[in-house]
């Protein structure tokens, strides 16, 4: 199997869509977020912010890069639901979750609006909208609500009674990165750039300057690492305890967009950095793939084997080839890819197990559940690793 192929990772996003495309649509409003391995749904009614608009982006992208303008529709339709249901008008805020298109949790999160950002500015892109207005709104609503000027980073999340927790974290500043970098592309406003690059730097360079290099998940209000926050829960869905082997080669895939934008040496030797340190820490020699997390003297706390890492690393893999040339990442990224094909691609029903042990059994038969996995981070990685062929 050739992996480093367009026609593969083209066929291959296909194939994930094909899970998706007859089952997707909800046509009282918005998406099924819940399915089982086989595509059935469970939990017909619940839906989450992050899951409605991640799905927006990947048909959104799809449509573009499979060149499928139908696709289009199944974004706008999404679209409409993100600012008819998920978007309170009388509060001006998002319902974090939904049951039967009622909002039932309504914690605003910086991760949440993120993704809202990323939603408009790949329809942007597609052309299912054509002003910059929403982009704009979504930029101003993060600045008034969690962007904290004096750490040049946001904070994560305020409560019903709109007070803003004490938690800080990098997982919402991450995401925040990819959402400004896709707003400036769907845009040239250079606005969002700008801000893409802050948070980069304050996030690769001051934040990881406490933390030996590599990048730490929990802050304090003053954003000094918190080395006990969720110590006794390195499994937690949003905020696992440890150091994300995932999350440094995200950072990665994200440094080296900004180098297309705007080049810089440190961008590409912070990459090199943190995905050959990723890889060094947490690769699995006996049983493939790269487990979940490690903790600051690099032992494992965690050697479950998610999705979103392998193919959010097979995608910065291909990307540092491309920018460096240096073999060693075309052997990592077929790597990554051999594993996945093996273990975490369902060849029988289509798309991606989400979450498999150590010697890569699966825990349940649930393939996508709202909050935790629509193939937004397969489907990405893919069309990311064929838009840097295209490069």
């Amino acid at each position: 199997m050739n992996f480093y192929n367009a026609e593969f990772l083209t066929n291959h996003s296909q194939s994930i869509l094909d899970f998706y495309d007859p089952r997707v649509v909800d046509k009282t409003g918005g998406y099924f977020q819940n399915f089982y391995d086989d595509g059935k749904t469970f939990n017909a009614g619940f839906r989450q912010l992050v899951s409605s608009t991640r799905i927006i982006v990947n048909y959104a992208m799809a449509s573009i890069a499979l060149n499928k303008p139908e696709y289009r529709e199944i974004a706008k339709h999404g679209l409409n639901y993100l600012e008819q249901v998920h978007w309170q008008e009388n509060t001006q805020t998002y319902a974090w979750t939904l049951e039967n298109h009622q909002a039932v949790d309504m914690t605003q999160q910086a991760y949440g609006y993120a993704f809202v950002l990323l939603a408009y500015a790949a329809a942007k892109k597609a052309d299912i909208i054509s002003a910059n207005a929403p982009l704009i709104a979504t930029y101003d609503l993060l600045e008034k609500r969690f962007w904290q000027p004096e750490f040049g980073l946001y904070a994560d999340e305020i409560n019903v009674e709109g007070v803003l927790s004490d938690y800080r974290g990098q997982n919402a500043n991450m995401h925040l990165c990819e959402a400004m970098i896709a707003a400036y592309e769907a845009t040239n406003e250079m606005m969002f750039l700008d801000r893409a690059f802050l948070i980069a730097e304050n996030i690769v360079q001051r934040q990881a300057s406490h933390t030996d290099g590599l990048i730490w998940e929990h802050y304090q209000t003053n954003f000094l690492p918190d080395w006990e926050y969720n110590k006794n829960d390195p499994k937690n869905l949003y905020r696992p305890w440890g150091f994300q082997p995932g999350h440094q080669t995200e950072w990665t895939k994200l440094l080296l967009m900004l180098h297309r934008h705007r080049p810089a040496d440190w961008l590409v030797k912070a990459a090199k950095s943190l995905f050959d340190r990723a890889m060094e820490l947490a690769w699995d020699k006996t049983h493939g793939g790269l487990i979940y997390g490690f903790d600051p003297q690099g032992k494992w706390c965690d050697d479950d084997k998610y999705f979103w890492v392998q193919a959010e690393s097979f995608a910065a893999a291909a990307m540092l080839y491309q920018t460096t040339k240096d073999e060693v990442y075309l052997t990592h990224y077929n790597n990554l890819w051999q594993y996945s094909w093996q273990h975490m691609i369902d060849h029988q029903h289509g798309a991606w197990f989400r979450l498999l042990n150590r010697s890569n059994q699966k825990y349940s038969n649930k393939k996508s559940s709202a909050g935790a996995k629509c193939d937004y981070h397969s489907l990405g990685a893919c069309l990311e690793t064929l838009r840097t062929f295209s490069l």
